[in-house]
């Protein structure tokens, strides 16, 4: 070996030379490169200990978790109820379960189950506690329909799986990285407060379809959130007490549960796929059996019944009376399930007739269900107000909704006014009114000239009552205070006028408005 240079760890440099010139030898030195880089410049940066206090901490079972927890939980079902997007969010930005689960994949990560099971128990008094609230507020209210916000909540697939797995990352790279203004939107993206509202929603009406599809966009949620933790805490380097061969087991369990959720999510989806697919072909199968000059209305499927049924209605120049036969042996052949088809066939002179005749049904199906709204609204609306749906008030020309309410035990101004707000958020082209009876008026103090936010939300609750009933109010106490009362009605467009001065400062009903 005389006169030969030696490379690295003693290799000669010529053998050294042709490893890094074999493209596999340079492929595992990047990797080596990287893993370095990794330990070094990411995981070395991060503050270990500053990110599991803070996580404990979050994951205890406190007065403030049940209070904010019981909070999300009746305003999410309000919001199902109601159909209104808006409120349903506020829900998710309340809800304080990501804090939990969370910790569930923390306490995974590092092996350290005293944690895992502080938040395996905060999350289920959490999870428990609004199920039941939520159960008892369905079944005091007069509303238990399934809104669109309840059924889009009763059927998880792969792509819900998706949707938490993605903002789970986003979520657990912001805990870690020091970056929380992130879990807003991870809040709103996994949706952890509805779907157990919705469970609420069906073991309170004993839905059980409804029960236990929310059930599982609900398990779904938490458990791909947690998983996805746990992964990205291992990623980024977080300590273990496990010993190797436990990290092997906590791994195989851990992928087998995520395999478990994926494989019905998966089956859920197919199933949708197929459906949108065979919804297709129904259409298309009925408009071949009647050809180009023939009109069909759009098909309703019902896919939960054996067989499969399918109804439509057909305008067409020349009546078929073997066509739902033809389109029973199709449909079930191209399926690969039984169909029975019932079509109601409307002999119409030609093509323009058929599209004419069309027209006049697709109007007359808006119409109908026009009134259907119309006849629930004043349904609501009379269940709001105590009364009858005959002492309801419709104007579909101004769109606007008129009951006067009669008077509920314990029940003050703020009661009806919040009712009227429940109804018209269900309504925004609706101009709802509320009318109710003549109630003690809300006190006011304040310090000061100017009225804080508590005066003002009485003063807006009086100027709404003195509108609803057409009646002034009389405005007593300090001259200054008074004034700026009786100005702020005024804004509000309430009659008001200053009383006696002098004394504390105080609302009363003048006599009715001149007709």
């Amino acid at each position: 070996m005389d006169g030969e240079t030696t490379g690295e760890k003693g290799r000669p440099a010529g053998e050294v030379a042709a490893a890094v010139r074999n493209p596999q030898w340079s492929f595992l030195r990047v990797v080596v490169s990287f893993r370095r880089w990794w330990r070094e410049m990411v995981v070395g940066t991060v503050e270990q200990g500053e990110v599991i206090a803070r996580r404990r901490e979050e994951c205890a079972l406190s007065s403030r978790y049940l209070f904010m927890t019981a909070m999300s939980a009746g305003i999410a079902v309000l919001g199902l109820l109601l159909s209104s997007p808006a409120v349903v969010i506020g829900a998710m930005l309340l809800s304080p379960l990501m804090d939990p689960i969370m910790g569930l994949g923390f306490a995974l990560a590092i092996g350290d189950y005293r944690w895992l099971r502080q938040s395996a128990r905060s999350l289920a008094w959490g999870t428990a506690m609004a199920v039941g609230l939520c159960a008892v507020i369905v079944f005091m209210s007069p509303l238990q329909d399934i809104t669109p916000e309840i059924a889009s909540r009763t059927r998880p697939n792969l792509f819900d799986l998706l949707v938490a797995l993605f903002s789970a990352l986003a979520g657990a790279y912001a805990m870690i990285r020091g970056r929380e203004g992130t879990i807003v939107g991870v809040a709103i993206a996994t949706a952890l407060m509805p779907p157990l509202a919705v469970v609420g929603f069906g073991l309170a009406t004993a839905n059980w379809t409804v029960f236990w599809g929310a059930l599982l966009l609900y398990i779904t949620n938490f458990v791909t959130i947690a998983l996805t933790v746990w992964a990205m805490a291992r990623l980024y380097g977080f300590s273990v007490t496990l010993t190797e061969r436990q990290s092997r087991w906590q791994n195989f369990v851990l992928g087998a549960v995520f395999v478990a959720l994926v494989v019905p999510l998966g089956l859920s989806l197919r199933q949708i796929a197929w459906e949108a697919a065979a919804a297709r072909q129904v259409r298309s199968e009925l408009a071949q059996n009647f050809g180009s000059a023939a009109r069909l209305s759009q098909p309703e499927i019902e896919f939960d019944t054996e067989p499969m049924r399918v109804s439509a209605f057909v305008w067409t120049t020349r009546l078929q009376p073997d066509a739902e036969v033809r389109a029973e042996e199709s449909l079930a052949r191209r399926l690969g399930t039984p169909v029975d088809v019932q079509l109601k066939q409307f002999l119409v002179r030609d093509e323009q007739s058929a599209e004419e005749a069309q027209l006049a049904s697709a109007k007359e199906a808006e119409e109908r269900a026009a009134r259907d709204r119309l006849d629930d609204l004043a349904t609501r609306l009379a269940v709001a107000a105590g009364t009858s749906e005959d002492d309801v008030l419709l104007d579909r020309q101004r769109r606007r909704a008129l009951v006067r309410a009669e008077p509920l035990p314990g029940a003050g101004l703020a009661a009806y006014a919040a009712l009227e707000r429940r109804v018209a958020a269900t309504e925004p082209e609706w101009r709802i009114e509320l009318v109710p009876p003549v109630s003690a008026l809300p006190p006011i103090a304040f310090e000061g000239e100017e009225p804080d936010a508590a005066a003002r939300e009485a003063i807006a609750l009086a100027g709404w009552a003195a509108r609803r009933l057409g009646r002034p109010l009389i405005v007593s106490g300090p001259e200054a205070r008074a004034e700026a009362v009786r100005a702020l009605l005024a804004e509000q467009g309430a009659e008001a006028r200053l009383g006696e001065t002098g004394g504390t400062l105080r609302l009363a009903w003048g006599d009715f408005a001149a007709e």
